[in-house]
């Protein structure tokens, strides 16, 4: 029987709307509010802990910080400014200073000092915050706009205020609109020594070219090691070192022991080398190696966000530290021609000699899978393929729900189909496997795991840090398309909102 227009009409609108309404439904769901809670965001995870009101708490993430009546070691005052400028190296960028240049000034600190810095922003007009990367702050200083502070404005000020618990080498940068202003200049380094320092062989706080370190010396042997800072970073498509493109000379003598503390600012892993000499990894993320050996025709993979200190005796014939094959730290004399990437990398899952952890990572209380990937969907009201955590998309991405104390596991898979830096704020994670197979070498703590297509890697760590914290992919432009995950402590609250004039990513 032939159907009438009529119905041949019905039947075609109920087609359509059994197509179209649950992609109408997806498309509004994904709509953001014009400002939201992270508290509100996503569905808790307890990993299989005991769950707990994550809505109310009697601790705000403004007060999670130092003692206010502590005098402050070491104070520092950064203006942030949206200015065209020129690179210690000549190049010009349209893009933001601190201080008037970019890097910005090191930041020196000794292990238990208190650091106190005054952000102040002149003229960046959307707003401007400092993230204190791979430092443990407590929450309150941890730099990100919607979650633990308002961006702040032009003609405004703010106030980081964090003790220098671990020695290491660190950076910090912008947490507000970071996928624009981290490239186009906010950020800088940061080195913190450890307490049995000799005073005047660390009294660099005069210091504001990353550059001019080369009279500071090194946080394990204060007599003879030179400490230097190769702060790589791609500024319009060039990468520098330090704000200068290629070869970048340091007066070194032949014989010096130097530590090149690397630090990779830009969105994707970087390989590193030493022609003319070998050299061990004596620090990874601003955790020590223990009993680092001697590498000759490997290098090393520095993810995005992440660190790695380089330690070599400077041969007759200089040497040369490569940043990914188009920038190089020249180490004494003219050095030797750069040596072509290696075609191995050091692997830090077996690299060095095994040490306890401190906590027994198989009695984790809590235990998470944060898996990677990407789907279809709409993302903010668009349509897209977008990254994916657990098969959900962005503001839905799980709030990983932990109380203070517990020992926690994570599960990191990634199926994406791109390499993903994961960085964690707050903690240091150490990995207890990679594809099932188990670390053997020195506890591979890091704070930036380079998670590569198809990779899967365990992890731990302590939840000592109470607070809410960002869980996310450090390639900034998959951040700003929703690759942010969060972890969250019980009993603390956040009163800030994401949008309105506070853009995390």
């Amino acid at each position: 029987m032939r159907l009438s227009r009529r119905a041949r009409t019905l039947a075609a609108v109920v087609a359509a709307g059994a197509v179209l309404g649950p992609v109408g439904w997806l498309w509004q769901d994904s709509l953001v509010l014009g400002s939201f809670s992270v508290m509100a965001a996503g569905e808790p995870d307890f990993g299989g802990g005991p769950a707990f009101d994550h809505h109310h708490g009697d601790r705000v993430v403004a007060t999670v910080g130092e003692d206010p009546t502590r005098a402050p070691d070491v104070t520092v005052t950064v203006v942030a400014r949206q200015e065209r400028f020129r690179l210690p190296g000549g190049r010009e960028v349209d893009g933001y200073t601190l201080n008037g240049t970019s890097p910005g000034p090191v930041i020196e600190a000794r292990q238990g000092e208190l650091v106190e810095v005054t952000l102040r922003n002149e003229s960046v007009a959307d707003g401007v915050t400092l993230h204190w990367h791979g430092i443990d702050v407590p929450n309150a200083a941890d730099g990100v706009a919607g979650v633990t502070q308002d961006a702040v404005s032009p003609g405004d000020e703010f106030v980081y205020r964090f003790v220098a618990e671990q020695a290491g080498t660190y950076w910090y940068h912008s947490h507000q609109a970071s996928h624009v202003q981290v490239p186009r200049g906010l950020f800088g380094a940061v080195v913190v020594r450890p307490s049995d320092v000799d005073d005047d062989a660390t009294d660099v706080t005069d210091v504001t070219d990353v550059t001019d370190v080369t009279d500071v010396t090194d946080v394990t042997d204060v007599t003879d090691v030179t400490d230097i800072v190769a702060l790589a970073h791609i500024f319009g498509g060039t990468r520098t070192v330090n704000g200068h493109a290629g070869d970048s000379p340091v007066a070194v003598e032949p014989g010096e022991r130097v530590r090149v503390r690397v630090i990779n600012t830009d969105n994707g892993p970087m390989a590193v080398w030493v022609s003319g000499s070998p050299f061990r990894v004596v620090a990874v993320d601003g955790t020590d190696v223990t009993e680092p050996g001697q590498v000759a025709g490997r290098a090393v993979l520095v993810t995005a966000g992440g660190r790695a200190d380089l330690e070599l005796t400077v041969p007759e014939g200089g040497a040369r530290v490569e940043l990914g094959g188009s920038a190089a730290l020249v180490l004494g004399p003219p050095g030797p021609p750069t040596e072509p990437k290696p075609a191995a990398t050091v692997d830090l899952l077996s690299y060095g000699r095994s040490a306890p952890l401190g906590f027994d990572p198989d009695a984790a209380d809590r235990r998470f899978d944060y898996a990677i990937g990407r789907r279809l969907g709409f993302v903010r009201g668009l349509p897209g393929l977008w990254w994916s955590v657990n098969g959900q998309l962005y503001p839905d991405l799980p709030m990983f729900m932990v109380s203070e104390g517990d020992v926690v596991r994570v599960r990191i898979s990634n199926d994406s189909g791109e390499v993903h830096p994961m960085h964690l704020h707050g903690h240091h994670m150490v990995v207890l496997a990679r594809d099932d197979v188990a670390a053997t070498g020195s506890p591979w703590w890091v704070d930036s795991l380079n998670v590569a297509d198809g990779e899967r890697y365990d992890v731990a760590f302590v939840a000592d840090n109470p607070g809410v914290w960002m869980f996310h992919c450090h390639h900034l432009g998959h951040a700003a398309d929703g690759f942010v995950a969060h972890l969250m402590y019980e009993g603390v609250t956040v009163p800030y909102r994401i949008g309105d004039g506070n853009e995390p990513e």
